[in-house]
């Protein structure tokens, strides 16, 4: 019987362990692009619940998206970009304190590669 419970369990975890694909979108987050003249400008709204607020890792993973979900645009273009400069990010935080959610929007113009 314990061993049914100790194999439950390491199944339950594994499964919410389990990362997930390269390239996949991330659930948390929602993108908006505009094209402009030399390349197009990507805006991202990231937003989950945190029990314990940890502002700087919700600050990441909203860089980390934005980053991601501009080169992922550039491929599905098929041309490539200008690395994204992080000092020419724009972004705002914020959190509920009654619904526990860490919220960012940020945006970046990016170029093409020449």
């Amino acid at each position: 019987m314990h061993r049914i419970f100790a194999l439950a369990t390491v199944s339950i975890l594994a499964g919410c362990a389990t990362p997930s694909p390269q390239g996949a979108p991330d659930k948390n987050a929602s993108y908006q692009v505009t094209d402009g003249s030399d390349g197009f400008t990507i805006s991202v709204a990231y937003s989950r619940y945190q029990f314990i607020p940890e502002s700087s890792a919700v600050q990441a993973a909203c860089k980390q998206a934005l980053t991601a979900g501009a080169f992922d645009e550039a491929d599905r273009r098929g041309r490539k970009i200008e690395p994204v400069n992080e000092q020419r990010i724009r972004l705002s935080m914020g959190r509920n304190g009654f619904t526990g959610i860490t919220s960012c929007e940020a945006s970046v113009s990016v170029t093409w590669a020449k």
